[in-house]
Protein backbone atom coordinates (compact mmCIF):
# COMPACT_ATOMS: atom_id res chain seq x y z
CA UNK A 1 0.00 0.00 0.00
CA UNK A 2 2.70 2.16 0.87
CA UNK A 3 4.51 1.72 -2.62
CA UNK A 4 0.84 2.86 -4.32
CA UNK A 5 0.72 6.03 -2.30
CA UNK A 6 4.11 6.72 -3.36
CA UNK A 7 3.20 6.09 -6.77
CA UNK A 8 0.47 8.51 -6.42
CA UNK A 9 1.87 11.02 -4.59
CA UNK A 10 4.97 11.23 -7.24
CA UNK A 11 3.10 11.24 -10.32
CA UNK A 12 0.35 13.88 -9.20
CA UNK A 13 3.35 16.18 -7.49
CA UNK A 14 5.06 16.02 -11.38
CA UNK A 15 1.25 16.95 -12.25
CA UNK A 16 1.21 20.30 -9.70
CA UNK A 17 4.42 21.02 -11.33
CA UNK A 18 3.78 21.50 -14.23
CA UNK A 19 0.73 23.22 -13.96
CA UNK A 20 2.88 25.54 -11.50
CA UNK A 21 5.36 26.38 -13.84
CA UNK A 22 3.15 26.99 -16.89
CA UNK A 23 1.25 30.05 -14.33
CA UNK A 24 4.83 31.51 -14.63
CA UNK A 25 5.65 30.71 -18.27
CA UNK A 26 3.83 29.67 -20.82
CA UNK A 27 6.67 27.97 -22.66
CA UNK A 28 8.30 26.22 -19.71
CA UNK A 29 5.05 24.77 -19.02
CA UNK A 30 4.67 23.40 -22.53
CA UNK A 31 8.25 22.29 -22.91
CA UNK A 32 8.02 20.43 -19.40
CA UNK A 33 4.48 18.74 -20.04
CA UNK A 34 5.50 17.60 -23.37
CA UNK A 35 8.46 15.69 -22.21
CA UNK A 36 7.25 12.37 -22.25
CA UNK A 37 7.74 12.49 -17.68
CA UNK A 38 4.47 9.99 -17.23
CA UNK A 39 5.01 7.72 -19.52
CA UNK A 40 9.00 7.51 -18.39
CA UNK A 41 7.51 7.01 -15.01
CA UNK A 42 4.92 4.96 -15.73
CA UNK A 43 7.99 2.72 -17.27
CA UNK A 44 10.08 3.29 -14.28
CA UNK A 45 6.94 1.49 -12.00
CA UNK A 46 6.60 -1.09 -14.52
CA UNK A 47 10.56 -2.11 -14.24
CA UNK A 48 10.07 -1.41 -10.19
CA UNK A 49 7.94 -4.08 -9.77
CA UNK A 50 9.32 -6.64 -12.10
CA UNK A 51 6.80 -6.59 -15.24
CA UNK A 52 8.32 -8.80 -18.05
CA UNK A 53 10.57 -6.51 -20.99
CA UNK A 54 8.24 -7.12 -23.30
CA UNK A 55 5.38 -5.67 -21.70
CA UNK A 56 7.53 -2.54 -21.08
CA UNK A 57 8.47 -2.34 -24.65
CA UNK A 58 5.04 -2.97 -25.60
CA UNK A 59 4.05 0.38 -23.13
CA UNK A 60 6.64 2.64 -25.39
CA UNK A 61 5.53 0.99 -28.68
CA UNK A 62 1.85 1.72 -28.11
CA UNK A 63 2.41 4.91 -26.96
CA UNK A 64 4.46 6.64 -29.55
CA UNK A 65 1.19 5.86 -31.68
CA UNK A 66 -1.13 7.16 -29.21
CA UNK A 67 0.77 10.22 -29.05
CA UNK A 68 -0.15 10.81 -32.81
CA UNK A 69 -3.72 11.23 -32.87
CA UNK A 70 -3.54 13.78 -30.21
CA UNK A 71 -1.39 16.27 -31.85
CA UNK A 72 -4.34 17.60 -34.19
CA UNK A 73 -5.98 18.50 -30.72
CA UNK A 74 -2.77 20.97 -29.08
CA UNK A 75 -2.75 22.46 -32.58
CA UNK A 76 -6.57 23.42 -33.11
CA UNK A 77 -6.90 24.01 -29.40
CA UNK A 78 -5.75 27.87 -29.36
CA UNK A 79 -7.53 28.89 -32.91
CA UNK A 80 -10.59 26.84 -31.45
CA UNK A 81 -10.43 28.32 -27.57
CA UNK A 82 -10.69 31.92 -29.32
CA UNK A 83 -13.81 31.76 -31.22
CA UNK A 84 -15.76 29.01 -28.77
CA UNK A 85 -14.47 29.45 -25.38
CA UNK A 86 -12.17 27.07 -22.92
CA UNK A 87 -14.66 23.96 -22.67
CA UNK A 88 -16.38 23.44 -26.13
CA UNK A 89 -12.33 23.62 -27.37
CA UNK A 90 -12.04 21.05 -25.03
CA UNK A 91 -14.91 18.85 -25.97
CA UNK A 92 -14.29 19.69 -29.82
CA UNK A 93 -10.30 18.64 -29.82
CA UNK A 94 -11.15 15.46 -27.83
CA UNK A 95 -13.91 14.43 -30.79
CA UNK A 96 -11.15 15.38 -33.10
CA UNK A 97 -8.86 13.26 -30.96
CA UNK A 98 -10.90 10.31 -31.01
CA UNK A 99 -11.38 10.94 -34.67
CA UNK A 100 -7.84 11.10 -35.37
CA UNK A 101 -7.41 7.62 -33.66
CA UNK A 102 -10.12 5.68 -35.41
CA UNK A 103 -8.61 6.72 -38.93
CA UNK A 104 -5.14 6.13 -37.65
CA UNK A 105 -6.17 2.70 -36.61
CA UNK A 106 -7.56 1.75 -39.72
CA UNK A 107 -4.24 3.26 -41.37
CA UNK A 108 -2.33 1.48 -38.63
CA UNK A 109 -3.97 -1.79 -38.93
CA UNK A 110 -3.29 -2.63 -43.04
CA UNK A 111 0.59 -2.50 -41.72
CA UNK A 112 -0.05 -5.05 -39.42
CA UNK A 113 -0.23 -2.36 -36.54
CA UNK A 114 -2.94 -3.11 -34.37
CA UNK A 115 -3.80 -0.49 -32.24
CA UNK A 116 -7.30 -1.62 -30.62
Amino acid sequence: MTWLITKYAITAALVVLISEVAKRSDKLGALIAALPMVTVLAMIWLYVEQQPAEKISNHAWYTFWYVLPTLPMFLMFPFLMARFGFWLSLAIGAMVTVTSFASLAAVTKRFGIFLL
